[in-house]
């Protein structure tokens, strides 16, 4: 295999105009996002690992699952219910891997389905060895009257709260050598104006891995992040993005282009296997050049 420029490895064209109301669905999007279906080639890294994924139905959690059952993994999803079809396009994917699929539905907001999430996602593999945490709520706003009180509150309680429900409760299975993974963002370090809630929120999630990493490393449990650019997923267009921005998704970073779910996959792997057990409280920017510092 030879070495690609990452220029044009993945299409810079622009993208079709196009909008779907929440939650939006990954079978719809124009173009289809690359999250590793045909392209992601499993080493054997995560033999027999048990895995639970948040947001595993699209997108960058969809690559993330995907890779995992690929390494060798089972795996465990949670999306939305309106996000099924999604969903089972992941399971059929999974176990074409030769790897057990198990899809939990449910809303990351309401605190007790959390923990209900872990304890099945443990039951139903048979163990746990790494949560990782995507699922996320992104809503742009014009200016910032046109933030709510209400809107605040729903993206904290999608994008951090779960990660104080899932990891209380994970820690009730998790042993020495168990991973951690979350999901932050470029605009943690780099916050757009029409994004303020969001910003703020993955904020929050890198200071967050770092808190949870220096608590849980006595207990042998490594605690990382990946910090995503631009990534062509539903989150865009549906309510994530301005439409008439969506063209031009992604061609403003240095690479010329968005992110394909697919690149990131490597990452979370590399997160999740032994050749990172020196790493915690770490960081991983994906940016397609944008820097975060």
């Amino acid at each position: 295999m030879t070495a690609q420029d990452p220029r044009t490895k993945f299409s810079s064209e622009k993208i079709p105009k196009q909008e779907q109301p929440l939650p939006g669905l990954q079978t719809k999007l124009d173009p289809k996002p690359d999250c590793g279906e045909e392209t992601y080639q499993g080493y054997g890294r995560l033999t027999d690992y048990k895995m639970l994924v948040t947001g595993g139905d699209s997108a960058i959690g969809r690559a993330a699952a995907i890779a995992y059952a690929k390494e060798g993994a089972d795996v465990a999803i949670n999306y939305l219910p309106a996000e099924e079809e999604d969903a089972e396009e992941v399971k059929n994917v999974i176990e074409a891997a030769g790897r057990k699929a198990v899809l939990i539905p449910g809303d990351l907001r309401d605190e007790q389905f959390n923990y209900e999430l872990v304890e099945k996602a443990y039951n139903e593999l048979g163990g746990l060895d790494n949560v990782t945490l995507v699922a996320g709520h992104q809503q742009y706003h014009d200016d910032i009257k046109g933030f709510t009180t209400e809107a605040f509150v729903e993206t904290f309680e999608t994008n951090v709260y779960p990660i104080f429900w899932t990891v209380q409760k994970a820690l009730d299975y998790l042993q020495p050598g168990a991973t951690i993974t979350t999901t932050s963002s470029i605009q943690g370090y780099k916050p757009n104006p029409i994004l303020h809630d969001y910003a703020a929120s993955k904020a929050a999630i890198i200071s967050l891995t770092k808190s949870l990493s220096e608590e849980l490393a006595d207990k042998g449990i490594r605690v990382n992040c990946v910090a995503p650019g631009p990534f062509w997923s539903p989150l865009q267009i549906s309510g994530g993005q301005p439409t008439s921005k969506i063209p031009e998704f992604g061609q403003n970073t240095p690479l010329g282009r968005p992110g394909q779910p697919v690149e990131l996959s490597g990452i979370y792997v590399h997160l999740a296997a032994e050749e990172s057990s020196y790493t915690t409280g770490q960081v991983y920017g994906v940016t397609g050049g944008g820097q975060i510092n």
